[in-house]
């Protein structure tokens, strides 16, 4: 591995994940969970999920505690690979090699398992006119050829500014991967702008009429906002409702706007989706990837105790809060107004 693997990470950073990292090592029996403290590392685009099933997990387990950090997916990986931390989420499972290395260096087995499919959403501001985008409208407008408004819709002339939540970030990763040439950068695009997190992104599309926001649709689901505010108790009986439907509303607090993706698979339909779970399920909303949870953590840990959580039906139930797809629950919603 790369000596410098950990040079975006602060070495407080480390010290604290790792004084953080101790574990309960006393045999589990099957079914039961372990007590002790562990870290997560995770992207921030999944912060409103990992905080809600913290919350729940401890809850439930009061003698489990999980510390979670928000990094760059880069540097959740790098964390991992060098024993930093037992858990990340992110929305790329470790190679064979890294898994080798795993192995060898720490003897680490590596459990990696999809929690979800998120979706990127492209959010404006309420009082912006363009409500669809095509996919190669998007790509346009990513790579500079498209930069005003006036090419989109209505008359503004004003520049386009490209938000989004960092440089090293999994949404823009994927929006790079999947619409730039190699080796180009998203912040390297005229009149782009690079925030700390999510959130930002989020406050400044909800104020400023030429933003352009590139978030993660967990981001903007009001199923979870409104679980919240309801007694713990409460939320344990509804999250544990296995005939419950879990399709989620969308905040009404931005323009998400509607991507279509005319290709020869839909004979080249127009028509364009919002990212609604059911969109996400159909694959007729395009701007989708997969989001897992990897670890390292031995059985007996309370780390395992919380990957199985995070896997079970509660976990994937509180998922299907935030907006977005748990990967092991069909959505029961296909028709959404």
């Amino acid at each position: 591995m790369k000596k410098s693997m950990f040079s975006k990470i602060s070495a407080s950073l480390l010290l604290l994940a790792s004084l953080a990292g101790a574990v309960a090592c006393s045999p589990v029996k099957r079914g039961e969970y372990a007590a002790g403290s562990a870290t997560v590392f995770c992207d921030d685009g999944f912060k409103t999920i990992l905080d809600e099933e913290i919350e729940v997990f401890e809850y439930s387990y009061p003698q489990a505690s999980i510390i979670p950090f928000y990094v760059s997916e880069g540097a959740a990986i790098d964390t991992l690979m060098a024993d930093g931390t037992q858990a990340i989420i992110t929305t790329k499972q470790l190679t064979k090699e890294q898994i080798e290395y795993m192995k060898s260096k720490f003897k680490r087995v590596v459990r990696q398992n999809c929690i979800a499919v998120d979706a990127v959403a492209l959010i404006a501001n309420k009082k912006n006119p363009v409500g669809a985008l095509s996919m190669k409208e998007v790509s346009d407008i990513l790579n500079g050829k498209i930069s005003k408004w006036n090419q989109l819709a209505g008359n503004d002339t004003t520049a386009i500014k490209i938000v989004f939540d960092n440089a090293e970030s999994s949404t823009v990763s994927y929006l790079r991967d999947k619409f730039l040439p190699k080796g180009k950068k998203l912040s390297e695009t005229c009149n782009s702008f690079a925030q700390e997190n999510n959130a930002q992104v989020f406050d400044i599309v909800k104020t400023d009429p030429n933003a352009l926001g590139v978030i993660s649709v967990s981001w903007l689901g009001e199923d979870l906002s409104v679980a919240k505010k309801v007694p713990m108790d409460q939320r344990m009986e509804d999250y544990s409702n296995q005939n419950d439907t879990i399709a989620s509303k969308l905040t009404s607090e931005v323009n998400i706007l509607k991507i279509s993706n005319p290709n020869e698979d839909n004979d080249f339909s127009p028509v364009a989706f919002k990212p609604y779970q059911a969109y996400i399920y159909s694959g007729e909303y395009p701007l989708v990837r997969k989001a897992y949870m990897v670890s390292t953590a031995s059985n007996s840990t309370v780390l395992h105790s919380f990957y199985v959580f995070m896997t079970g039906f509660v976990g994937q139930k509180i998922i299907s809060k935030t907006g977005i797809l748990p990967y092991h629950m069909n959505p029961r919603v296909v028709e959404l107004k």
